[in-house]
């Protein structure tokens, strides 16, 4: 006969969802960050491309947030010697896993989130 799971299990299971959610948020949630994960949905990007993309973010917020995402595994930077010299953007296979995440809350929120609200 299958065991039915103790309200402790289940309370500890929902806690620790509890608490990737939460991670995930705060981090995908740091403003600007889903965004580029987004836009880099399309392919790689460089800097500018990038930047004219996202809209009103400052190059040091941006390159901030590169490097917030880099470290996290979700884009590689890649630069090409040139000449000219050139800067890169790509998704991660990891980053690429966040793409239909993504994708459904971008559907709720046209679906159940005001326009005006942020």
């Amino acid at each position: 006969m299958p065991r039915l799971a103790a309200a402790s299990d289940i309370s500890g299971v929902c806690e620790r969802g509890d608490a990737a959610l939460a991670r995930a948020f705060g981090f995908l949630g740091k403003r600007w960050n889903a965004v580029i994960l987004g836009v880099l949905g399309d392919g790689p990007a460089g800097f500018r491309q990038l930047s004219r993309a996202i809209g009103p973010i400052s190059d040091s917020v941006l390159s901030q947030r590169f490097a917030e995402l880099a470290r996290a595994g979700l884009i590689t930077r890649t630069v090409d010697a040139g000449p000219p010299v050139s800067v890169a953007y790509a998704l991660t296979d990891c980053g690429k896993a966040l793409l239909p995440a993504l994708a459904q809350i971008a559907r709720w929120a046209e679906e159940y989130l005001p326009p005006d609200q942020r």
